[in-house]
């Protein structure tokens, strides 16, 4: 069982904790949370883009020139793919980029994810973030002296506005509840920031 210290909000030990082998504990699979990430950046995908047809341009409604006798190529509109200011022949119309992984894969991939910040040494275990009001210059303190300041992804247990609202004007900070959580802002945060009673919410939720 991997054994990470538990640090307060001034970045001293306060004591240690040991952490489930099934999800702290596996080799990553690379593969598998690579198809994670491309299937949530996908899912993020609007899919509006739209070009016109020669349907849908206006104009063209009149041949051009005769069909025989000129010498040049038939054409029957002005605003065929061919022509200048002519419709799109295969571009894109709106769709949805939406698709869903298997059950198992998703939890691999998670399972991998948080074993790969453990590896890395990435992984950081707070008390409590201690903040009495919403205050974002004693927030970004609290994240200076726990060694989380590049790209930090803190993880809640619960919906805490105070803490929430004290970091989300910091640059690269990001939050998420246990039940929020997704591999793609595991593997780009730099660390990965879980609150203790979050530590608890993550076991029960991927054991």
């Amino acid at each position: 069982m991997p054994k990470v210290q538990v640090i307060d909000n001034k970045g001293n030990k306060v004591s240690e904790i040991e952490l489930s082998d099934a999800i702290f504990g596996i080799e990553p699979n690379v593969p598998v949370m690579h198809a994670a990430v491309v299937n949530y950046l996908a899912n993020q995908r609007q899919g509006t883009q739209s070009t016109l047809t020669r349907a849908e341009v206006s104009g063209g409604g009149r041949k051009p020139w005769r069909q025989k006798g000129t010498g040049r190529a038939r054409q029957g509109s002005t605003r065929a793919p061919q022509w200048t200011h002519g419709g799109i022949a295969l571009g894109p119309k709106p769709r949805s980029y939406r698709y869903t992984l298997n059950k198992k894969v998703k939890r691999l991939a998670m399972k991998s994810a948080f074993s790969s910040k453990v590896l890395s040494s990435d992984l950081i275990v707070l008390d409590s973030f201690g903040l009495s009001e919403i205050k974002t210059k004693e927030a970004a303190g609290i994240l200076k002296a726990i060694g989380a300041e590049k790209k930090p992804l803190i993880v809640l247990d619960s919906v805490d506005q105070t803490v929430i609202k004290s970091v989300r004007n910091i640059p690269g900070v990001k939050t998420a509840q246990v039940g929020t959580l997704n591999v793609y802002d595991i593997v780009n945060a730099g660390k990965l920031v879980l609150l203790k009673d979050a530590v608890t919410g993550i076991e029960e939720v991927y054991a």
